[in-house]
């Protein structure tokens, strides 16, 4: 075994290149050129002040509590300072220009598409044999089982298991269009007639169903979603050029990669 492997540049784009993701690279860098083409186009200009809460956060979410700690992050992702400012720039850019494009339409969006935003708490088991879902339905409701019961004896996967069928909160366009319409047709809490799909025979139980509120929170999903919708549909929409280069051949990759690599 070496006691020293030399990786290059040249390596890693190699490497990028077998493991089939150029293209999730080549969009990242599509999409960052966009980014800064539409913000420069409409005037969009960043704060010292900006990128001083923007770094506190990223510092915050990384865990980054000590100078040492962000040094070891920094060497570990082999990103300089300047890398890091970068970072921070880039992150606080793409925010300002999707408020820019968005934020004057959230409650029209909202109020157009209410609807989609409704929410449920929900447990269910899916079951290969329709007629055992039904048996197990009417047990339910005359009180015989309880959902956790079932749970426990027909689910599988250990954690879900353990979480009694537990879905989470999820919102109607989150579900199967057959699925949703019968969750938000009920009265919780209440056990849904089972539903027959390609997927199998889904037996829920409806905890409580939620009314949108067109909160902060929310009001941020939906800017993030308009944004990576319409950055989605920029990058289809130009013609993306690159430059040939044969790694194998040539040792030296060109600057303009490495930088936006």
């Amino acid at each position: 075994m070496p006691n020293c492997i030399e990786i290059s540049v040249t390596d890693i784009v190699h490497s990028i290149k077998l493991s089939y993701q150029i293209p999730d690279v080549v969009e990242k860098i599509a999409s960052q050129n966009i980014i800064v083409q539409a913000a420069q186009e409409v005037g969009i200009q960043v704060e010292e002040a900006e990128l001083q809460i923007e770094g506190d956060k990223l510092r915050l979410e990384k865990k980054l509590i000590t100078a040492k700690d962000t040094w070891t992050w920094l060497e570990k992702h082999h990103l300089s300072i300047n890398n890091f400012e970068e970072l921070v720039y880039n992150k606080v850019l793409e925010r300002k220009l999707a408020n820019h494009l968005f934020s004057p339409y959230v409650e029209k969006f909202f109020y157009e598409r209410r609807v989609d935003y409704d929410a449920a708490i929900t447990y269910e088991v899916i079951f290969d044999n329709r007629d055992l879902a039904l048996e197990l339905f009417c047990a339910l409701e005359e009180g015989e089982i309880t959902f956790p019961e079932i749970a426990r004896q027909f689910i599988q996967e250990p954690e879900l298991r353990r979480a009694g069928g537990y879905q989470g909160l999820r919102r109607r366009k989150d579900l199967r269009p057959d699925i949703a319409a019968a969750v938000f047709s009920a009265s919780p809490p209440q056990i849904i007639k089972p539903i027959t799909t390609s997927k199998g025979v889904y037996l829920v139980w409806v905890e409580e169903i939620i009314q949108p509120q067109l909160d902060e929170q929310l009001r941020e999903q939906i800017i993030t979603e308009s944004f990576s919708e319409w950055l989605k549909q920029q990058i289809q929409a130009v013609n993306i050029v690159i430059t040939p280069f044969d790694i194998s051949a040539n040792n030296s990759v060109p600057e303009e990669l490495l930088k936006q690599a």
